[in-house]
């Protein structure tokens, strides 16, 4: 189903999420337009992390409405929400989360195959985005064999290998330094831009959310507007 003229792709109302006794998130509220880059920033433990897992479809909700072009996640069962992250959404976490086993071609073929590629397609595409990755030459590379920064280009590789409309990165700089998560981000960015594809970046460094295009910040599990710079500045 296809969002109306500049409607949302996703939106999330009065979002609620516990583990426990714990609140995580308290009535949160975010919208996000196709092929925007939203950094969503927040201090540790205010929520934005639950707020991203909630999105793409990890985490159901306990109160409130999520919906993905016209779809209402939360009335899904935990089938359709695996489906949709095998085919629209793709994920890029802190530390990689690559299969220690397989090969970098591996890790990047695999939600391929797992969405019923045929191998040597799958394996023809994996090359082809770890070459856009500027990995050449590390296909058959294990990420033990791998530095941080190549093993989260890796990642990357493999999120964006199935085509998402969506790209959730939960602090994909967080265990690298300055240089490799700045080049890190330039390619993440750049080939999300360059497909099209939307990116919700959860983040706690001001310098890559410098790299999207609106930012918002999470606080005591509520979502709050940062104007740009340039405007009176400041949350509301």
């Amino acid at each position: 189903m296809n969002s109306p003229l500049n409607s949302p792709l996703i939106w999330a109302r009065e979002v609620v999420k516990s583990f426990g006794q714990t609140p995580a998130l308290r009535g949160a509220d975010v919208q996000v337009t196709a092929g925007e880059i939203l950094a969503v920033m927040g201090p540790s433990g205010s929520g934005k992390s639950t707020l991203l897992h909630c999105l793409g479809g990890i985490f159901p909700p306990d109160e409130g409405e999520i919906s993905f072009d016209g779809q209402r996640l939360d009335q899904m069962d935990e089938t359709r929400r695996t489906e949709l992250r095998r085919t629209a959404f793709g994920f890029v976490f802190q530390f990689g989360q690559l299969v220690p086993e397989l090969t970098a071609a591996d890790n990047v073929a695999l939600p391929l195959l797992l969405g019923r590629v045929r191998r040597k397609a799958a394996y023809e595409v994996a090359a082809q985005w770890l070459t856009r990755l500027g990995l050449e030459g590390k296909d058959g590379r294990r990420s033990g064999e791998l530095s941080g920064g190549e093993a989260q280009r890796v990642a990357v590789a493999r999120a964006l290998a199935i085509g998402p409309r969506v790209l959730f990165a939960d602090e994909p700089t967080g265990s690298l330094d300055s240089l490799a998560g700045e080049k890190v981000m330039d390619l993440l960015t750049g080939l999300a831009r360059e497909q099209s594809v939307t990116v919700v970046l959860v983040t706690h460094d001001a310098r890559v959310a410098g790299y999207a295009d609106r930012q918002v910040v999470v606080r005591d599990g509520r979502v709050a507007t940062l104007e740009p710079s340039g405007t009176h500045g400041g949350l509301r």
